[in-house]
């Protein structure tokens, strides 16, 4: 056997593979198998060897290491968030992963998950409210119109059956983008001038700003009986959305609960507020909603396990299209104790 054929390829995704992939499946197809991969996979919470990610902040952001395992595959994810990178041309969130096989360590997938990042999250986000939402909710208001929203608003149309946005940003620019993008979605777009004005009479309202303040962009007074809070933007230390008088009315479910108590709405609050992690809704053992009246909120930080159904729904559609490169991410030595020898084949090679 040649030593090219002992080892495993690694397929390798690039943003303009990404792209293909959308195009070729479509970006409501693309979310709904996220969905799907996530819901299968929190069916499967303690199959999985869980841990809070790790972080480094900065003045001016946080880069991030996201890792998770079961028995087979391991995956991680890089993602950044810089509030102030769109001054400078470059995006807020930056992210790419990688799954490899548990057995051996041996890289299996690299990918981009930018483009991927904003489908999981919308996925998620979505099946949270499929749960925890009205079932006949109907409007949303989406405050912040930035890079994620338009990914949000078809997730909710297709999978929740939202069919009026109300938007709003401090950036007018960046609802008029918004509006322009969702042309022909079928949707009903209304331009509002305040987060009070988009808030009334919507049955859900999802918040993704990316400013890291402690924000209090949802006040108690805005809040109606009955309605679902998709708190999206809140996802470090020191970065929230909601006001505390919100979340203290509200019955809250989150991610993962060890690592939200540190980056999510969560934080205002103390340590024995009681929260529900949201595997439970869908393993039947929390029944979610309690009634029409009762006023939830989805503490969305965004956890590693929603990154690794988000692989593996790009790892299937790549080899299902034919999509994606293989590439040589691990040297490749006769003799595995003998590292060395590479450098030395390449030299010799090269003398030739």
């Amino acid at each position: 056997m040649a030593i090219r054929d002992k080892f495993p390829d690694t397929l390798y995704i690039s943003v303009q593979d990404m792209v293909r992939i959308v195009q070729r499946k479509g970006l409501s197809a693309c979310i709904a198998g996220v969905a799907r991969n996530i819901e299968a996979d929190f069916l499967r919470w303690e199959s999985f060897d869980k841990s809070a990610r790790l972080a480094c902040h900065s003045s001016e952001g946080v880069i991030e290491l996201m890792p998770i395992a079961d028995a087979r595959q391991f995956a991680f994810k890089y993602v950044n968030g810089h509030p102030k990178n769109t001054r400078a041309g470059l995006p807020t969130v930056m992210a790419f992963g990688v799954l490899a096989d548990v057995a051996t360590g041996a890289p299996r997938l690299l990918s981009e998950l930018t483009l991927t990042t904003a489908i999981r999250t919308a996925a998620m986000s979505a099946l949270a409210a499929k749960r925890l939402a009205r079932p006949d909710s109907r409007v949303m208001a989406l405050i912040g119109n930035g890079a994620q929203s338009e990914f949000q608003a078809l997730a909710f149309r297709d999978l929740v059956g939202i069919r009026e946005l109300r938007l709003f940003d401090t950036d007018p620019a960046a609802t008029a983008k918004l509006v322009a993008n969702l042309a022909g979605s079928g949707l009903r777009l209304r331009a509002c001038a305040s987060t009070a004005e988009a808030v009334r009479g919507a049955d859900i309202v999802t918040t993704v700003t990316a400013d890291k303040s402690n924000a209090t962009i949802l006040t108690p007074e805005m809040m109606a009986p009955g309605m679902h809070v998709n708190a999206v933007g809140g996802d470090c230390p020191g970065k929230t959305e909601l006001h505390r008088g919100v979340l203290e009315r509200a019955s809250v479910f989150v991610e993962f609960e060890p690592q939200t108590r540190v980056e999510g709405e969560i934080q205002q609050l103390p340590a024995d507020f009681p929260v529900t992690e949201f595997w439970r809704v869908l393993a039947g053992t929390h029944p979610g909603r309690r009634n029409r009246e009762e006023v939830t909120v989805f503490d969305s930080v965004g956890f590693a396990l929603e990154d690794y159904a988000a692989l593996r729904f790009v790892r299937d559609a790549a080899r299902e299209l034919g999509i994606g490169e293989v590439m040589e991410l691990v040297p490749r030595a006769e003799d595995p104790k003998n590292l060395f020898s590479v450098i030395v084949a390449q030299e010799e090679e090269l003398a030739v």
